[in-house]
């Protein structure tokens, strides 16, 4: 971590840091959408101290509205190279920005967002507020705006030569008492990231440690603001750790740019974010169903797939879409796009075997850029100059996972033409959906892209978007626009565009499904909409215990799989195939058709968050309660949509432990009421938790026959009041995503009309109808 100083009162032992001292100038743009600031980095007496001195330019900009820019330079004439992030993809909005002056300084207003410039030029503070003036956000304080070389020069004409150093760039804004910081990607460790040191280098290092597969450069604060750092390399944080007061970012390079986005609710901070880098895609209803994978290093065949799904339909599980993991493909070939032909001889035929036997209704297959020296497809890939090249022209190659790999040089259209075609064969072959996996070990040394303006730091990151998007559109190129589905690993911000991305490997512990919820929460608050997990936990083999608890919670998830490293995870190979109510063969059946009985709710949130850059499920409760105080430390629980509470339970015993916001909430298991704002204890069996359906609910609820998420969300529903006041409004979507009925609560407290609706409707008027359900064992502590 690049560290600043050596406590409150003495400089870095490694590094020169200078820091803006003086506002000398403001220069208003004549269109007044914006200012630049000449920053000494010493008081300014005389004319004689304008002299051998740097200076700091900042240039702040309205962006659009509650949205601002600022971007601080020293040295302008250093190159600008990429790879950029792809800012405003689907068009910026106007802006009306204004630049006043008054007593308190000179303020520039973006809409309902403005920066106001201290009055006195010797006072460097830049504080951010509201422009109506009812809320302060955060600043921009005296010694938080500057450069620094490392390591520290002995003279000043050795700056003159900068092979030998290098240049940071850093901010610094005030962290207010009380002030909570998330996002930052997928973070697997405590979900406020006060008091951490967080650097933003996407790696391959599971779910326990401090290292991300993604890295996303955003957080937003519990004080109803967001800052996205627009710099694809190395971003490196200090979250009131360097200094308890300050969240301090640098980069390496000559310039550091970052939007901050005023809300002031999290929901409006994610929306403006998502107009900034990207809206989540859209994906198919057949996605939200079951996924189940050959799991990684395990021996299969075609008979060894057809018994897992026939076992898993028999068990009452079906499975909606198979998944064949790297040994699809021989060992050493990987990614070479060719079929084991000892195991799958007629790769083509038996898939669509699979399909017309209804042993599932789609497949997905592993690929990753990493293009093996053994495979088939290396030697035309370096042939033709496909691969990431060494600067003496060499392909670059290593052995670490495949031996003598190369990397898929995406900066080269004919490679990127060529993958494209690999990826076309396996869809011919019937491959309908694709996990990008890997793509975190981008290496930046010793390394020539193809295209020669790219900064091979830069790349590092951004590969994940890059690939993610190569294949994404190849994706709906060949199955229609909103029929595209990754399950990605690696990301970076504006990889929400390519969804969706899973949470890498965690091991089958209840810590790694902590991990993993913390993971999701956090990948939630960094504008991504839908996630997903491994079921089980991917290293060892979990107890059945572990195993059904994260059934519970992964088929809450808005994508649900079951995968493992070098163990299956079909049920019965967990628990010695246990047929009891308790058993996990029946517990994952009660879970898989819970999710269907929520589909149309599911989907309809689904959608609506896509609009909104907001996440399905991890949903964090502060979302939608941010102003719990409470709400912004809950990193055990989460919602699934606006309107349902889930808490995933981590002891064996069944005991749970979980935080209801103000309001009525009921079970949904057993129409029980608790009022919040308060703790609360249960314990439960394996076939429940504690799931909540918040007040002012009308929760539609598909047929109990109804097998596989995809269905007419419109027909043979029950409809379920939940303290639902007059004027309570849903919304029901069909399967491109279209709103087809809104049902609402009249005066008289009851459902105006269900005309919208066709065949059988049920309404039930305090809680769903426990008509069939089996007792459930639900005790409170």
């Amino acid at each position: 971590m690049v560290r600043l100083r050596d406590g409150m009162w003495l400089p870095s032992e490694e590094l020169q840091v200078e820091y803006a001292e003086d506002v000398y100038e403001i220069t208003p743009q004549e269109d007044q959408q914006g200012m630049s600031l000449l920053c000494p980095t010493r008081h300014i007496f005389s004319r004689g101290n304008t002299l051998n001195q740097p200076t700091v330019t900042l240039d702040i900009k309205a962006e659009f509205d509650g949205v601002i820019s600022l971007q601080a330079t020293h040295w302008d004439g250093a190159q600008i190279k990429g790879p950029h992030f792809e800012l405003f993809p689907d068009g910026k909005p106007s802006v009306q920005g204004a630049i006043t002056k008054s007593d308190k300084g000179t303020t520039l207003s973006s809409g309902s967002l403005s920066a106001t410039i201290h009055p006195d030029s010797r006072n460097f503070d830049i504080k951010f507020h509201s422009t109506n003036g009812s809320k302060y956000l955060t600043s921009l304080g005296n010694r938080s705006v500057g450069f620094a070389y490392g390591p520290k020069p002995n003279h000043p004409m050795q700056i003159g030569d900068m092979r030998d150093f290098k240049h940071y760039m850093f901010y610094q804004t005030n962290l207010a008492v009380g002030e909570s910081v998330h996002g930052l990607g997928e973070r697997f460790g405590a979900w406020n990231k006060v008091g951490q040191a967080v650097t933003l280098w996407n790696a391959d290092g599971g779910t326990s440690s401090d290292q991300a597969y993604k890295n996303v450069s955003f957080w937003m604060s519990n004080r109803g603001y967001g800052v996205f750092i627009d710099n694809s390399g190395k971003v490196e944080l200090e979250i009131g750790s360097e200094r308890c007061c300050r969240v301090q970012t640098t980069v390496q390079g000559q310039r550091i740019k970052w939007y901050i986005i005023y809300g002031p609710t999290p929901k409006e901070v994610l929306k403006k974010y998502s107009i900034l880098t990207g809206k989540p895609g859209k994906v198919p209803t057949w996605s939200f169903g079951l996924w189940l994978t050959t799991s990684f290093t395990t021996n299969y065949d075609e008979s060894t797939v057809n018994s897992f799904l026939e076992g898993m339909k028999s068990r009452g599980s079906p499975v909606d879409v198979f998944h064949y993991d790297c040994f699809w493909m021989k060992a050493f070939t990987w990614t070479d796009f060719v079929f084991d032909s000892e195991r799958f001889p007629d790769p083509k035929a038996q898939i669509s075997r699979l399909k017309e036997s209804g042993l599932c209704k789609k497949v997905c297959v592993w690929i990753n850029p990493y293009i093996a020296q053994h495979g088939a497809a290396f030697k035309h890939a370096a042939d033709n100059g496909y691969l990431l090249k060494r600067k003496n022209g060499d392909v670059w190659q290593w052995d670490l996972w495949q031996a003598g790999m190369g990397l898929l040089d995406v900066t080269n259209p004919k490679a990127v033409e060529w993958y494209v075609e690999c990826l076309n064969g396996l869809f011919d072959k019937g491959v309908d959906a694709l996990k990008t996996d890997f793509g975190e070990r981008i290496p930046t040394l010793d390394v020539q892209w193809y295209d020669a303006d790219i900064d091979p730091h830069k790349m590092h990151n951004y590969y994940a978007f890059a690939y993610n998007r190569i294949v994404y559109e190849a994706l709906q190129k060949r199955f229609g626009k909103d029929e595209a589905v990754l399950f990605a690993r690696a990301a970076c911000a504006g990889t929400q565009r390519f969804p969706l991305q899973w949470g890498g490997d965690c091991e089958s512990t209840p810590e790694a499904l902590a991990e993993s919820v913390r993971g999701g929460l956090s990948m939630g608050l960094s504008g991504f909409s839908y996630w997903s997990c491994d079921i089980g936990g991917f290293e060892g083999l979990p107890p059945p215990w572990i195993y059904k608890r994260w059934v519970a919670m992964g088929l809450l998830c808005s994508h649900s799989r079951l995968h493992g490293s070098n163990s299956y995870r079909v049920p019965w190979t967990i628990d010695g195939d246990d047929e009891t109510e308790e058993g996990c063969s029946k517990t994952l059946a009660k879970w898989t058709a819970l999710k269907t009985r929520l589909m149309p709710y599911i989907y309809a949130q689904a959608i609506e968050s896509m609009e909104g850059g907001i996440p399905m499920s991890l949903r964090s409760v502060a979302l939608e309660f941010p102003e719990d105080p409470t709400s912004w430390y809950l990193d055990r629980q989460f919602m699934v949509g606006s309107q349902l509470l889930a808490a995933p339970i981590f002891e064996e015993s069944g005991e749970v432990e979980f935080y209801l916001p103000k309001g009525k909430w009921t079970s949904y298991f057993t129409n029980e009421v608790k009022t919040g704002p308060g703790w609360f204890k249960e314990k439960h069996a394996f076939g429940t938790l504690p799931l909540y359906v918040r007040e002012n609910t009308i929760l539609v609820l598909g047929s109990r026959k109804q097998v596989g998420p995809v269905y007419d969300y419109n027909a043979d529903v029950e409809v379920a009041l939940y303290q639902a006041a007059p004027g309570t409004q849903t919304t029901l979507v069909d399967a491109a995503g279209k709103v087809t009925a809104t049902l609402t609560i009249g005066e008289d407290g009851k459902l105006k009309d269900v005309s919208e609706l066709k065949g059988e409707v049920k309404v039930s008027e305090s809680g769903r109808s426990l008509d069939g359900d089996a007792p459930v064992p639900i005790e409170s502590l």
